[in-house]
């Protein structure tokens, strides 16, 4: 509040000096030289496909489990969302099936174009098979970390710690308001080219060709040329000063959320009728999200009435998410049926996600996890 109010005072309102020290502060954070702060991550992924060159007709690979923002910015540019099933362990994209969906569609004489990985509640997805497929295909890797600031992964043997989004070629965050950072509304792509950075903040305001904070400084200059038809995407100084400060209680947050996910397990272990999630090896989960999966053949209830009995307790719970090839849009545009991606739709009806945040008490958790207790108890 004190660095919001420092803000107001200051008079840059919109951005300019703050959202310059949230991005170095970020780009640092996640070990990329670049990061440019946004007014969403659905701006960050549009840009960030723009900033590639995708076309007209494109494909890119996108996990169908998933939510709204990751398909739709494929469909800004006319381009195809090649949805692909997810993994029954961690909920992340099929890399086999996926490989399978792109050799089809060369076949078929398509240019896939990118891929778009998504770490689903925080979960860290399989990034080494990922970057296997995205060689083999000559693939841009767009990582979706919106759930992911932070989470941190090792593979390949090594013993080091990254941050989820190191060495995707644009890794794309989310500060939306429930999210493990925040800044109300925002969100970040990070890139070590300096090519798809500057790409990127063009395009992010109005493809001019000088931004605000430098024409409006001893250093710039009044005179800007529009370079390109571009969009309003740019974070404010009031957003930005909210997330330096977000910034640096990231990891305080992540030991709250950890300390949460524990004593949810140690509380609902014993429920046979309950699938807990669980942490992949050389993997922190950012636990974003906290997903339970229903066994529906041990209830004499299904899913929206565990949520309805929940809420009538005082839990509020929710779903995340449909599966994008259920929805009509996709399901009408491309003839998806459920049978089509089978381990994701099934997989919807099961999965209810647990209230989890920083601050949450004992009493909290005790709440919700004696009401699922007395409802799987009464309905087996």
């Amino acid at each position: 509040m004190d660095e919001v109010q420092d803000t107001l005072l200051s008079g840059w309102l919109t951005t300019g000096p703050k959202t310059k020290r949230f991005e170095e502060a970020f780009a640092r954070f996640i070990g990329k030289k670049h990061a440019v702060a946004l007014n969403s991550a659905t701006a960050a992924l549009h840009l960030a496909l723009e900033a590639i060159g995708l076309q007209r007709g494109d494909l890119v690979v996108v996990p169908t489990m998933t939510f709204a923002a990751t398909a739709e910015v494929v469909r800004y540019f006319d381009a195809t969302p090649l949805l692909v099933d997810c993994r029954e362990d961690d909920f992340n994209i099929d890399c086999c099936h996926a490989r399978d969906l792109v050799v089809n569609a060369i076949a078929r004489g398509q240019k896939v174009r990118a891929i778009i990985p998504v770490h689903y509640g925080g979960q860290v997805a399989d990034m080494e098979s990922i970057r296997s497929l995205a060689s083999e295909f000559n693939l841009a890797i767009i990582e979706d970390a919106a759930h992911c600031c932070p989470a941190y992964f090792r593979d390949n043997g090594n013993q080091e710690w990254k941050a989820v989004g190191c060495d995707a070629a644009i890794s794309c965050f989310s500060f939306y308001a429930n999210k493990c950072i925040t800044t109300g509304e925002g969100g970040m792509a990070c890139t070590d080219s300096d090519k798809l950075a500057e790409r990127m903040r063009t395009m992010s305001l109005h493809g001019i060709s000088k931004d605000a904070w430098k024409r409006f400084t001893s250093e710039g200059s009044w005179y800007y040329e529009i370079v390109a038809p571009g969009f309003k995407y740019n974070l404010t100084d009031i957003a930005a000063s909210i997330g330096f400060q977000q910034l640096r209680k990231a990891n305080v947050f992540l030991e709250e959320r950890k300390r949460i996910a524990r004593e949810y397990f140690d509380r609902l272990k014993t429920i046979t009728a309950l699938i807990l999630p669980a942490e992949k090896a050389d993997r922190i989960h950012s636990w974003h999200l906290y997903v339970v999966r229903l066994r529906l053949d041990m209830l004499n209830i299904d899913r929206a009435m565990v949520i309805d009995l929940l809420k009538k307790m005082g839990i509020t719970t929710s779903v995340h998410w449909m599966p994008l090839h259920m929805h009509p849009y996709y399901r009408d545009t491309y003839n998806y049926k459920p049978r089509d991606l089978p381990v994701s739709s099934r997989l919807y009806s099961e999965i209810i996600s647990l209230p989890i945040f920083p601050g949450m008490t004992e009493m909290d958790i005790n709440a919700v996890c004696d009401s699922l207790k007395t409802i799987i108890s009464e309905h087996s």
